[in-house]
């Protein structure tokens, strides 16, 4: 499914907290109030289920799990509907059943948008109570949904007798039927204030679970840096001496910074003057190699020359004793 790997910057993980409420409310006929209340998996499971009727198998399903191991079953079960139905989605299990809120709204996006995706998002047709039914806690749950649709009629109707009882006490007590009524009791600041103030909650919590993740991400990052200077080719450079002092300065110190550029700039400096004579000898190397080249080319010329002159020498001492009649040329 072209779900199966969406981005985070996707148009799915946008979809606000109320909207994500009233759909799975909606679809799945249950009255959550918090996103955290689906961290047992046994929400997600069924979503799968009313996604592909009869793919999950409800009677594993837990919807009274309360301990981390029995939501994790939930979740073993959705993993298998996973690798049965080929979604490559990777479930954390353990940021899901801590209950953050940030963590299992971003689970739900997810469903949504893997829900809508299927068939266009149509489930009118999916029974959710009546496939409830088979899982464990599903009774229960399908009794708890079904008292908030009840509560209004049966107060309604405590009312009217409580009114006709104290009409028929009035009469008795022989009070005037047009008798100023009592007035009647004003709800407490704080009853009325209750919704606010879990909105408020759910929202702070929100924010806090957001900054968590974003300081995990950057200790991971200058985690990454610090293994990278404990390396023994780079660890003896200036430049990871500078950075070990600002990664492990005590304090927020502004001329930390300035500190350790002055630490490379004073290891550049001292590194010039021993390189200069390397290069000046690099340089009268091939001077000399090639004035050696030279001396050797002409002492053996001079050698050949000196070879040269003495056998002209020789003809001439011999030239010379023929002339003067040597008995030895004469017996020749």
């Amino acid at each position: 499914m072209a779900a199966s790997n969406i981005g985070m910057m996707d148009g799915a993980y946008f979809v606000g907290r109320n909207e994500i409420l009233a759909w799975i409310n909606t679809t799945l006929q249950l009255g959550l109030s918090k996103v955290e209340e689906a961290a047992s998996g046994a929400v997600a499971c069924q979503l799968m289920d009313a996604a592909h009727p009869g793919a999950v198998p409800m009677h594993k399903v837990n919807f009274d799990a309360k301990t981390e191991y029995e939501m994790i079953q939930n979740y073993k079960v959705l993993q298998d509907v996973f690798n049965k139905l080929k979604i490559t989605k990777h479930i954390e299990v353990n940021k899901l059943t801590k209950g953050r809120p940030l963590d299992n709204l971003e689970f739900m996006q997810w469903m949504k948008r893997y829900c809508d995706s299927v068939n266009g998002g149509f489930m009118n047709s999916y029974n959710a109570s009546e496939r409830r039914e088979s899982s464990k806690g599903g009774k229960e749950t399908n009794r708890r949904t079904s008292v908030p649709s009840q509560a209004p009629a049966k107060s309604s109707s405590a009312t009217h007798k409580a009114q006709a009882s104290s009409h028929g006490a009035k009469k008795a007590n022989g009070h005037a039927p047009n008798a100023p009524p009592s007035r009647s009791a004003k709800p407490s600041p704080a009853n009325s204030a209750g919704p606010a103030y879990d909105e408020q909650i759910t929202e702070l919590k929100l924010l806090v679970d957001s900054l968590e993740k974003e300081r995990d991400f950057y200790f991971s990052k200058l985690r990454d840096v610090e293994i990278l200077c404990q390396s023994p080719e780079v660890e003896h450079l200036p430049i990871v001496n500078a950075i070990h002092k600002v990664l492990y300065a005590a304090e927020d110190d502004p001329s930390m910074v300035a500190q350790a550029q002055a630490m490379i700039s004073q290891q550049q400096q001292s590194e010039q003057p021993m390189l200069s004579p390397i290069l000046e000898a690099s340089e009268e190397r091939p001077a000399k190699q090639e004035a050696h080249k030279r001396k050797s080319i002409s002492d053996l010329e001079l050698e050949e020359f000196g070879m040269a002159s003495s056998s002209r020498q020789r003809l001439s001492d011999i030239s010379d004793v023929q002339l003067c009649g040597s008995p030895l040329t004469s017996f020749t």
